[in-house]
């Protein structure tokens, strides 16, 4: 049993960060920012993959690395890039270097990224990749023998499949809907995409009293006004108050960081009373981290 899982079934209330693998391979700064300020302080660390549809180092090198050096991860995998023979041998590959760890999105569109010419497969979407890793952990595969009979697998993986919701969506119940379906296909926790809101979180988390998986709430670190304006223009399901935005606008240059820090941990502390744990998404202010762990009260 991973250590995320673990202590997500205890019941303790849980924090995640999240790294992204370079473009190229000089992996070391991301390698040592993780254990300067992520180990020891969250329970496991997201490797996103190919995150906005940018090319970079693989989920998976990064996945191994962090392991190597005592950081659990969480591997994310994307269903745009790969076919389901492809995520399946994935998920295989990962079982065997140890990760046990899963997180299941669909991936955003290459139209957002840097090579918009590739063809985008999507194969499966989340729920089907959950579905996938269901069926490799009873011992069978996606396909079948030319007699029509499921293939067993020799050596099976065992998972903790997570899935990813929106809280401040327009359109929430289409999220509570979408929930469902991934908790019957076997979602074990739920990592949300950015919350500024608590009323609003507050108000999906009781639509979602009925589906009894653990949720971490995403905080992403605002790292300007105008990033938190870009956010509400150009992200769905992301609503950046106007409030934190004219504090942050009133925030002095040399204290911005100071003040992001402040929000986010404010925000860990309103919302902690509502959900199993936070996810932190730092965006390379991994820094940060050990003081918004403090401010939010959580240190050990």
């Amino acid at each position: 049993m991973s250590q995320l899982e673990e202590r997500l079934k205890s019941g303790q209330f849980t924090v995640t960060g999240e790294i992204g693998p370079p473009k190229g391979t000089n992996v070391a700064p991301c390698l040592h920012e993780a254990e300067e300020f992520l180990k020891g302080r969250v329970v496991a660390v997201n490797v996103t993959d190919i995150q906005t549809a940018v090319m970079r180092t693989g989920s998976m090198a990064m996945c191994h690395m962090l392991r190597d050096r005592g950081i659990e991860p969480i591997f994310q995998m994307v269903c745009r890039d790969r076919n389901r023979l492809a995520l399946q041998s994935d998920l295989l590959s990962a079982a065997v270097l140890g990760i046990e760890n899963v997180l299941s999105l669909t991936g955003d569109h290459v139209v957002m990224g840097d090579h918009r010419d590739a063809r985008p497969v999507y194969d499966l979407d989340s729920v089907g990749l959950l579905q996938a890793m269901s069926g490799l952990e009873a011992g069978r595969d996606m396909g079948c023998d030319f007699k029509g009979n499921p293939n067993q697998l020799d050596g099976v993986p065992k998972f903790f499949k997570g899935c990813c919701t929106t809280p401040c969506s327009p359109d929430p119940e289409a999220q509570v809907i979408k929930l469902e379906k991934k908790a019957a296909a076997g979602a074990q926790f739920v990592q949300t995409q950015a919350v500024y809101d608590p009323a609003t979180f507050e108000k999906f988390m009781r639509r979602i009293e009925h589906i009894k998986i653990p949720v971490l709430v995403g905080i992403v670190v605002l790292k300007s006004a105008g990033m938190a304006k870009y956010m509400n223009r150009s992200v769905p399901g992301v609503q950046v108050p106007d409030a934190l935005i004219k504090e942050l606008t009133a925030a002095p240059k040399d204290g911005l960081k100071k003040v992001s820090a402040a929000i986010a941990a404010r925000l860990v502390r309103e919302m902690k009373p509502m959900c199993q744990g936070a996810h932190l998404m730092t965006l390379g202010w991994d820094d940060l981290v050990p003081d918004i762990i403090a401010q939010a009260g959580l240190a050990s």
